[in-house]
């Protein structure tokens, strides 16, 4: 977007204030920030925050702003780098600082492994009868939040920023869905551009504008002790300045800093206390740190087990109480992330809420990129916006799940590990026969989806000694079963049926739906009805936005199997941009995944089912692979889509959602006489990965380029005029730094999960993207981003909880079968070719 954007930002915390220096420096110069309270302490999380800073976390992305926000709050002298120690107190978490070791690694944050006795000589006041070892970032520290604000905006009034405290927004103008303007009690501002940086009032912005904000304002105890002898009269401390390490005592939902001679001491394991913004009234004219909305009255009750548990880790509290404390309000979403990004229902308005001072600059930064340049550096996916599905914005599930979040927070989360609670939410229409069938369900999206079925178990008696399962470690072993094993035998050399429903689906139609799939995509969809593309959405940059498939069914008509909410908003946004420019070229977008279903039949004797159940012609000369056309299985109306995720011939089968019952059972009753399982994600994982498959958000997110993750074969060649195709040309011409490899791990047996780095002569030199065990291949697996200098052959080390694991790079795929011309064994990984 031009610099001449009028921009008006509301909340003048350490987000909003970060936002509008990282625009002032990027040439912009017409901004107004609003702030409800007095400029010099707005009262907001910012004015609370006790500021300490770990950046090591399971996301890359989350990650990385944090390591932003270190560098410039540093460039600001409002930084405190005493370095960060994280504790254990039982084995289990001393593996997992073994795994957040790792992730620090992966992220490229230096970090060390401490003894006990180490640890003692970090923070001396430690009880090492509690300890049994930590983790140590030196380079984390105590954020200046407040203080950062106010020379924040000294140095964009500089600059031209305009401030406007004491100034409630009311509402918010716009006129053919487009912002126009932010509505105060003093009049109206306009703007071209509106960013929300409302913190713990998100909702109410969003709510003016007709958009929810799936964050929930919760209660979180903070207090300060009594000065301690232990930390009275040390030699060159500053007054109620910090010397030794933030300190983590997970375990126990503790967090520690100092101030001066006092203890500053944060807990999480109190019981949640959601508040309503709204009912927090008018923040006052004056605030101090005594009298703000974000900070309510402390509940002594609550923190009494807290304050033993601290105690008992740091004994020099014993001659101390608590002097002081308060509840400071912080916002929590669904999945713990922040919320970021374009607003789906008007054009200008943006949103950058439930943003921690942890993570305050890399978010500004983030958010700048993506005005002035159309896209972050950092991939935003983990964070957008437009990430949830509808039946996650509702405010029961907001409220649950994120008072949840906050509950486990510090809780040792298993990659795979699913919420207790929402559940069954959305269920395809073959869930009853999956229950019947012992499915163990996990969730994702809401949706439950079978990994493995238990009526398969008798299975494992028949496996051929070469399938057998290995024996895994107990956390590869979590939300797993050798069923799984079985289901991909019987995948490989019978016929399996797998539940792809919760697979969305899009109908994209009208005069102007070649146009804007021509326009958007990577691939030539103007081929005849009948066929299927599989192609990428760009960014201006060249950057992954997602992988789709497009099956061309009419001249305007295409259905499209995409990876999320967020590829539904871009497509329907596009659409609306270009039904602006020439009406007579509209688009209609309409997600039909909720009135449909969908099952992969896969496998050599895949098509005996399918004769058995239908007198059309499914096979290679009727259908061939890479097309769909309608046909009637067993009397239900079917869309019949020649192609396989798993290596293997079979179809994909959609059907309408009432019609699933009926379409499971006749696959399933023509399948008997074949051998038939249903199978769940757990094998077709597997599966997916022999076979070459890359997964969106993984294995490639925007930081990627088709190049760099092996998907040039699905650039059309010598087509023009789609969103990347300048960057595309310019990096077609340029040397590729960076592939995505296949991996498979030597020792045969060791599963790794995802996010640990891969070593090359000694150094770290990537991170594992997607992994699973190879069934068919009978070795682990593994992806990583690799410098272009490590080759096919070549050895290298994966990291797993603090040893190292022997892995070869490998050719891929790693399995693939000629039968009924699929070749997935191309060189290119195509599916389709």
């Amino acid at each position: 977007m031009a610099p001449t954007q009028r921009v008006v930002i509301i909340g003048a915390g350490i987000v909003g204030t970060n936002i509008a220096d990282e625009l002032v420096s990027r040439g912009w110069n017409d901004i107004t920030v609003i702030e409800q309270g007095p400029l010099d302490m707005p009262g907001g999380s910012t004015s609370h925050a006790p500021g300490l800073v770990f950046q090591t976390n399971s996301s890359k992305s989350m990650s990385l702003f944090a390591r932003y926000t270190v560098e410039k709050l540093l460039s600001l002298g409002c930084f405190n780098q005493v370095g960060g120690l994280e504790v254990a107190a039982t084995p289990e978490r001393l593996e997992e600082l073994k795994r957040k070791h790792g992730l620090a690694t992966s992220w490229g944050i230096e970090s060390r492994l401490v003894g006990v006795d180490e640890c003692q000589e970090l923070y001396p006041l430690l009880n090492t009868d509690v300890v049994l070892g930590g983790l140590h970032i030196p380079s984390d520290g105590l954020a200046l939040a407040a203080r950062a604000v106010q020379l924040l905006m000294e140095r964009t009034r500089n600059a031209g920023v305009r401030y406007l405290g004491l100034t409630p927004v009311t509402g918010i103008e716009q006129s053919g869905g487009r912002v126009t303007g932010v509505v105060t009690k003093f009049g109206t501002i306009l703007a071209d551009i509106v960013l929300s940086c409302a913190g713990l009032w998100g909702v109410e912005v969003g709510a003016m504008v007709g958009l929810p904000i799936p964050l929930q304002p919760v209660a979180h105890q903070y207090a300060k002790t009594s000065p301690l002898p232990a930390l009275i009269g040390r030699e060159n401390t500053p007054p109620k300045e910090a010397i030794l390490p933030i300190l983590r005592h997970q375990d126990r939902d503790l967090y520690y800093r100092e101030h001066g001679d006092q203890l500053g001491i944060g807990s999480y394991g109190h019981r949640p206390m959601p508040v309503v913004a709204a009912a927090l009234g008018k923040t006052p004219d004056q605030v101090d740190e005594h009298n703000m909305p974000s900070r309510l009255d402390f509940t002594p009750e609550d923190f009494g087990p807290a304050w033993k548990l601290s105690q008992e880790l740091l004994p020099a509290l014993r001659e101390s109480e608590v002097a002081s404390g308060f509840n400071g309000i912080m916002s929590f979403t669904p999945d713990g992330g922040p919320l970021i990004g374009r607003a789906p229902n008007l054009e200008g308005f943006y949103v950058a809420e439930a943003v921690w001072v942890t993570h305050s600059a890399g978010v500004a930064r983030a958010m700048a990129q993506l005005l002035t340049t159309g896209r972050s550096e950092t991939d935003l996916s983990e964070c957008d916006l437009s990430r949830f599905e509808e039946v996650q914005l509702t405010p029961a599930y907001v409220s649950e799940t994120s008072q949840q979040n906050f509950v486990e927070v510090y809780d040792i989360l298993h990659p795979l590990q699913p919420r207790e609670s929402p559940r069954d939410l959305r269920v395809s229409p073959f869930h009853a026969r999956q229950r019947d069938l012992g499915a163990y369900f996990l969730e994702a999206g809401g949706w439950e989806r079978p990994q493995w079925y238990e009526a398969n178990e008798h299975l494992l008696k028949q496996l051929p000694a070469k399938w057998k399962p290995v024996e895994r470690d107990a956390w590869s072993a979590r939300y797993y079963s050798p069923i799984a094993a079985a289901e991909a035998w019987k995948t490989r050399t019978a016929v399996a049926m797998y539940d792809l429903t919760p697979m969305r689906r899009l109908e994209v139609s009208g005069p102007g739906a070649v146009d804007l799939l021509q326009r958007l995509t990577t691939g030539d969809i103007t081929t005849k009805p009948g066929t299927i593309k599989f192609t990428l959405l760009l960014d201006d940059q060249g950057g992954i936005r997602s992988d789709v498939f497009v099956a061309r069914l009419l001249d305007d008509l295409f259905q499209l199997a995409v990876n999320g909410p967020a590829d539904l908003v871009y497509l329907a946004r596009e659409a609306r941009i270009q039904r602006g420019k020439a009406s007579d070229r509209y688009v209609q977008v309409r997600d039909i995944t909720g009135g449909t279903c969908c099952i992969g039949l896969w496998g050599p004797r895949s098509s005996e089912v399918i004769a058995a159940v239908s007198s059309d012609d499914l096979t290679d000369k009727g259908l061939p692979h890479s097309h769909v056309k309608t046909a009637t299985i067993a009397g239900i109306p079917t869309r019949a889509m020649r192609l396989s995720f798993v290596g293997e011939q079979g179809w994909e089968i959609h059907a309408s959602a009432d019609n699933g019952p009926r379409l499971w059972d006749a696959l399933w009753r023509a399948g008997q006489l074949h051998g038939v399982i249903a199978a769940g994600r757990s094998a077709f994982n597997a599966l997916r990965l022999e076979a070459g498959f890359r997964t969106w958000g993984k294995d490639m997110t925007t930081e990627h380029n088709p190049f760099e993750a092996g998907l040039e074969h699905a650039i059309e060649a010598g087509k023009e005029g789609y969103v990347g195709q300048v960057a595309i040309k310019r990096l077609s011409k340029e040397k590729v730094c960076r592939r995505l490899r296949c991996l498979t791990i030597d020792d045969g047996h060791s599963v790794v999960m995802g996010k640990e780095p891969v070593y090359f002569h000694g150094k770290p030199v990537g991170y594992v993207t997607n992994a699973a065990f190879g069934y068919t291949i009978r070795k682990p697996i593994a992806y990583s981003h690799l410098p272009s200098t490590v080759k096919e052959g070549d050895s290298v080390e994966i990291q797993y909880f603090g040893r190292r694991v022997k892995a070869t790079v490998t050719a891929e795929p790693l399995y693939h079968t000629r039968t009924s011309g699929l070749d997935s064994g191309s060189t290119t990984n195509n599916p389709f070719e």
